[in-house]
């Protein structure tokens, strides 16, 4: 049932008709860098580009950039302290008018400003400046060498916005720029017409894109479909759809899909991992305000013998056996893929040991009551688990519940409808940055084949809060000074293989603190119509990297 499409010749521009994507978390925001959701990056990549993108083998490849900097030819300094980009010529954005260096270092301005609340904010991480060499030249200047790959306007999280569209909406102004953040002007394939938060995408083919030939789609519309077996059906049994984004499907309900004639279900697994958050702060409505701030610290989860039972009771066999079958492999790390920086210290939380947790709930005094709840000075050992509408991670929801009451723990669940949760919504209590709950589950990853930005997400001060808009994906509020001692070390570390080690020190310090309590290593499944070519599947980077050569065959 699982394949990847072969690629052919694709027609002109604009010879196809209205190309269907069905997502079942809608869009609510079409700027990367005020959404750390998935479902908004990458229906904003249709539209806006990055200097290089990360190709289907998690190669860097030039996008907007003539080529990739490298110290041979010249891209980068013999000190590694500066990278030079240089912007293949005659690219216009939508609008006509000519993209330049003006425009990307305007970018970064933008994401840098200390109150903008970027929820890319990593990527941009040791950079002290930017300097416009000339209209198509960048230069990036480093504090301190800079080892890896370069991260800033690499992958569809990090593309270039246009200056002259954004310059009103730098800090405070960038959430409040509703028309820039709805109808962002790119250099993309596809420029959007209409954009209903929570619901819809229209977009027709860019008359400016730098390729005559290309997208050979006239029209792009994305809709929300309710979930995920609704969207994958609407491509596999009736037809009515063209692709299916990113799903999330059962073992029943990929079975059910068994045969169906219209389409395909394709997969391939990258860096996504399936996790429970930890909430070290206290998600108290009675706090106000200072609810999941670091001014209160969590009532009892602050205590690592806590976090280590919940994770020690977790059976995660069964839930890739119950909710993945094939489509999802058990994990103990964060770091899943790719392999050489996948850690082998962890691999004993694959057994799940109730015994072991209960010692340590005694060791902690937490003493279980006549309802098999634990007590501690007059609390009860009771968490807020919220998550995602999704039938998979409902089912992995009640398995956990079921596996913390053995152990003493009240568990009380509670789903959001996606586009709500992962939407970054200033105005909603609801949103996985907020993290109005005791603990949440969701799936992370990092584009490319380099952890290193990934892992600058759980630094110190990186945690969303009022003052960075609540943007950002360390939403355990994490900060340990000996893990941003390590990160440190990694960006002044050029060799590879003190650099892959390093890589699982951080990870085994985020898994070992059970900060993070990662469950499914996942497979990124989507579905397309059999009339589509052109496809290749990426998991490092937006799925629809390559949009601009996908075409209808009969």
């Amino acid at each position: 049932l699982f394949t990847i499409t072969a690629v052919s010749v694709q027609a002109e521009r604009a010879s196809d008709d209205n190309l269907t994507i069905a997502f079942w978390q809608a869009p609510s925001v079409l700027n990367p860098y005020l959404s750390a959701g998935s479902k908004d990056i990458d229906a904003a990549s249709l539209v806006l580009e990055p200097l290089a993108s990360f190709d289907e083998n998690g190669v860097l490849v030039p996008r907007l950039a003539k080529e990739i900097p490298s110290q041979s030819n010249g891209g980068i300094s013999n000190d590694l302290t500066q990278i030079i980009w240089e912007i293949k010529e005659d690219i216009l954005w939508s609008d006509g008018t000519p993209l330049t260096a003006e425009d990307v270092k305007f970018t970064a301005d933008y994401c840098m400003n200390p109150d903008g609340g970027c929820a890319q904010r990593t990527k941009f991480d040791g950079i002290k400046s930017l300097e416009v060499v000339n209209d198509l030249t960048i230069k990036i200047i480093f504090f301190t060498p800079k080892y890896g790959p370069p991260s800033a306007f690499t992958g569809a999280s990090s593309p270039i916005i246009q200056k002259a569209q954004f310059t009103d909406c730098l800090g405070l102004k960038a959430a409040t720029c509703r028309e820039q953040n709805s109808y962002p002007i790119g250099t993309g394939p596809f420029t959007i017409t209409e954009f209903n938060p929570h619901k819809s995408v229209s977009m027709v083919a860019n008359t400016n894109y730098r390729d005559l030939k290309k997208p050979a789609f006239a029209a792009v519309t994305i809709t929300s479909n309710k979930n995920s077996i609704s969207a994958a059906t609407a491509v596999l049994e009736t037809g009515e759809i063209d692709y299916a984004w990113s799903l999330l499907l059962s073992p029943d309900e990929v079975d059910a899909l068994e045969g169906l004639e219209h389409g395909t279900l394709v997969t391939a697994f990258g860096t996504l991992v399936e996790q429970i958050s930890i909430n070290l702060t206290d998600p108290s409505a009675k706090l106000g305000d200072e609810r999941s701030t670091l001014a209160h610290p969590h009532p009892f989860l602050i205590d690592r013998r806590i976090r280590k039972a919940l994770s020690l009771a977790i059976n995660r066999n069964q839930i890739a056996e119950a909710g993945y079958n094939g489509t999802g492999i058990p994990t103990c790390n964060v770091i899943s893929a790719p392999p050489h920086l996948v850690s082998t210290a962890n691999n004993s939380c694959l057994a799940q040991d109730f015994e072991s947790a209960r010692q340590l709930l005694n060791e902690a005094g937490w003493v279980v009551g006549s309802d098999g709840i634990r007590k501690k000075n007059g609390m009860r050992l009771s968490v807020l688990f919220q998550t995602s509408t999704n039938p998979v991670r409902q089912k992995t929801q009640k398995l956990v519940k079921s596996w913390w009451s053995k152990i003493g723990v009240e568990t009380k669940l509670q789903d959001i409808n996606s586009s709500v949760f992962f939407s970054g919504d200033l105005n909603s209590p609801d949103t996985f940055q907020k993290f109005y709950a005791d603990v949440q589950m969701y799936a992370n990853g990092f584009e490319g084949v380099d952890a290193s930005s990934y892992l600058r997400t759980w630094s110190c001060g990186t945690h969303p809060k009022p003052e960075n808009r609540w943007q950002g994906t360390n939403t355990a509020r994490y900060c340990n000074p000996d893990y941003d001692h390590l990160l440190a070390d990694l960006a002044l570390t050029s060799d590879r293989n003190e650099r892959e080690r390093i890589i699982k020190m951080l990870n085994n310090l985020l898994v070992q603190d059970y900060i993070v309590l990662p469950l499914i290593h996942r497979g990124h499944v989507s579905a397309h119509s059999l009339s589509l070519a052109g496809i290749k599947l990426n998991v490092w980077d937006s799925e629809f990297w390559n949009v601009a050569d996908w075409y209808r065959i009969d």
